[in-house]
């Protein structure tokens, strides 16, 4: 191998030490590292030098439960060219459990013999604790609300006989809202379903109007106390995304009356059509947000949920509109208040 060759790979591996949590392994044959990176230690809890010598010491850090299945794939790198990923589990020196996404490559000369082996390990960690949040908010939602909202309405059938004609009407209004808390059990499974998957979120053509007017008419019948204005009527127009898009209008008007200070909340709807896309405006006269909290109250960054401000709503929200391919943010209102403002893609 020439040195302009050795010098390029020098510069490539140093390259992968600058990377966060990505580590590179090479070796000459299998069971001899001939370069680990800085990474690695920063995944494994291990400086790459007590691993240099002993592949073994390296597989004995991975969780019992995944050992066998990572050695196999490790084994079977060494007689052909893998271009397959799988996940694992390592055990750090410290207890705390890391999750990587491994792949191991056999890289051959001209002649067809290995040249070298090159492994690739991602940590995954932050990606596998939001599956298993978003799991557990599954069951909760599914199990726990579920069963409480069916008891709720078998309690709520058996008035039908003990109301009059004015309770009855209130009596109907429960029994709607609570079968649609049920419905939306079911589309909150499927979301997360899906939002866990490596599949892409399908969107189809769903009219904007009837899902604005529908949440719009909810919200009145769920907080009397404020006043729901349109500017204009819904554009008559399809906006590429799925049945949950009623959820981003429903968790954005209930922001908008929830944390309002006003005596009277007054929350206005506006609308703009573009070429190739909507926006939706929904502006309130509360207290508003500060600059500092605008994307943190969505849940972005490093804190994610944890971030100041932050709720479940706001988060599936601000998750649905970037699934669908378009952007939200926040505006100040005048004199006061904040203006959520939602792009969405229009339906080809």
């Amino acid at each position: 191998m020439s040195n302009g060759s050795l010098g390029k790979r020098r510069d490539f591996r140093s390259l992968f030490d600058e990377l966060d949590g990505v580590a590179l392994w090479t070796a000459s044959e299998p069971g001899e590292f001939e370069y680990i990176s800085a990474g690695f230690e920063d995944i494994w809890g291990i400086p790459p030098d007590e691993i240099k010598d002993d592949i073994g010491k390296l597989v004995e850090t991975i969780h019992p439960d995944d050992r066998e299945r990572v050695r196999a794939n490790i084994e079977e790198s060494t007689r052909e060219l893998r271009d397959t990923e799988y996940e694992g589990r390592v055990v750090r020196p410290d207890g705390s459990v890391r999750w990587t996404l491994n792949r191991q490559v056999m890289l051959r000369d001209e002649a067809g013999n290995v040249s070298e082996i090159v492994g690739i390990s991602t940590d995954i960690t932050d990606q596998k604790r939001r599956e298993q949040e978003l799991e557990l908010l599954n069951r909760i939602v599914r199990h726990d609300i579920r069963n409480d909202m069916a008891v709720v309405l078998g309690w709520a059938e058996m008035l039908d006989d003990h109301v009059d004609d004015e309770g009855r009407d209130y009596l109907q209004k429960i029994l709607a809202s609570g079968e649609h808390v049920v419905e939306l059990t079911e589309v909150a499974r499927e979301y997360v379903e899906t939002v866990v998957s490596d599949e892409a979120v399908a969107v189809e053509p769903v009219p904007l109007r009837s899902v604005l007017e529908t949440e719009l008419s909810l919200r009145e019948e769920s907080f009397p106390e404020a006043e729901f204005n349109l500017e204009d009527s819904p554009p008559d127009v399809e906006v590429a995304a799925n049945s949950m898009l009623s959820s981003i209008f429903r968790n954005l008007l209930n922001n908008a009356v929830q944390h309002n200070d006003a005596d009277t909340p007054h929350i206005e709807v506006s609308f703009e059509v573009r070429d190739d896309e909507v926006e939706v405006r929904i502006a309130d006269n509360g207290p508003g947000i500060p600059d500092d909290h605008k994307d943190t109250v969505f849940g972005k960054g490093e804190g994610g949920l944890g971030s100041p401000g932050t709720g479940i709503g706001l988060y599936l929200v601000d998750t649905l509109v970037t699934e669908y391919g378009g952007e939200i943010w926040v505006e100040d209102n005048e004199p006061s208040g904040a203006v959520f403002v939602v792009q969405l893609p229009l339906a080809e």
